[in-house]
């Protein structure tokens, strides 16, 4: 068991000093080519018919602390290796559960956003795309009561997708 062990610790220290690879892997998933340095995510103007004052700022910002906590990525404001420009296009509610006196028993909050990726480094990976996500909630609440809980849910949804799409490359 002891062998093992160090068996175990000596390949872990090994590959700490092996240096030849091409791409980095983390625990995320995510593959950035060592010639990446940085990535730029200017703030996403909100365009959505529905506008809610505080939503622009709290989705670019989640993006960039994902970035920041999630790879060793320097944001910058501009012109990053990798960048991300971003639009949210939709914030709207609509009923999804009508009961039998036809009111509605779930409201159904809905974030969409348009994203463009470029990676400078390697053009054959630029996308555009569009990601939405939603969160239900029971139509006995008022909206203003549920929405900053509703907004970070989303949000943190929106974020995974668009980091997976950008550098785990699903």
């Amino acid at each position: 068991m002891v062998r093992k062990i160090i068996s175990l610790v000596t390949i872990i220290v090994l590959s700490f000093f092996h240096t030849g690879c091409s791409i980095n892997y983390s625990f995320t998933g995510a593959s950035i080519s060592p010639n990446v340095k940085t990535v730029s995510i200017p703030n996403f103007p909100n365009n959505a018919p529905l506008v809610v004052p505080t939503l622009s700022r709290t989705v670019t910002e989640a993006l960039r602390d994902y970035f920041t906590s999630q790879t060793n990525l320097v944001i910058i404001d501009r012109q990053g290796d990798l960048n991300l420009d971003g639009t949210i296009t939709q914030y709207g509610v609509q009923p999804v559960a009508i009961q039998g006196n036809e009111t509605a028993a779930m409201n159904r909050l809905t974030i969409t956003v348009n994203v463009k990726f470029t990676n400078r480094t390697d053009p054959k990976q630029n996308w555009e795309s569009s990601f939405s996500r939603y969160q239900d909630y029971s139509s006995s609440f008022n909206l203003v009561s549920v929405q900053d809980g509703l907004i970070k849910e989303i949000t943190d949804q929106l974020v995974q997708d668009i980091f997976n799409k950008s550098v785990v490359n699903w």
